[in-house]
């Protein structure tokens, strides 16, 4: 007899209800996350390869004011639920709507630097305050 391959997923309304009852907080925060780069039709940040062109979308966790070889540079983290990226504005102290729990899509080209992605000067649009 062949075994019946069972989906990875829970498939019964009542199976995913004790799913998501049984996930941590941060678990349903990455799932709901990674659901958004879906649904904005955009690439996950694990899956970004070094010097690709890409549009990522995520929440900043962090966003940092850090000099780089003398020029202000403002620095944020970009999380998506999969991974995180550094998104790195050289020349700007600051950056209106660009804050800590602010949701944002950016694209550009993914460069490696001391084995994080990073994504200098991108492009990006701020997510309303109402999509949070």
């Amino acid at each position: 007899m062949s075994a019946v391959p069972r989906p990875e997923k829970p498939t019964g309304r009542f199976r995913r209800m004790l799913d998501r009852l049984s996930s941590s907080q941060e678990e349903l925060h990455h799932a709901e996350l990674q659901q958004d780069t879906e649904a904005t039709g955009c690439t996950r940040i694990c899956d970004c390869d070094d010097r690709a062109i890409v549009k990522v979308t995520g929440t900043l966790r962090t966003v940092t004011l850090r000099p780089r070889a003398g020029v202000p540079a403002l620095e944020a983290e970009l999380f998506d639920g999969s991974a995180a990226l550094d998104v790195v504005w050289l020349g700007r102290r600051s950056i209106a709507g660009i804050e800590p729990g602010r949701k944002l899509i950016a694209s550009g080209r993914i460069s490696m630097s001391r084995g994080r992605r990073v994504l200098f000067n991108p492009r990006y649009e701020l997510r309303p305050l109402g999509q949070e």
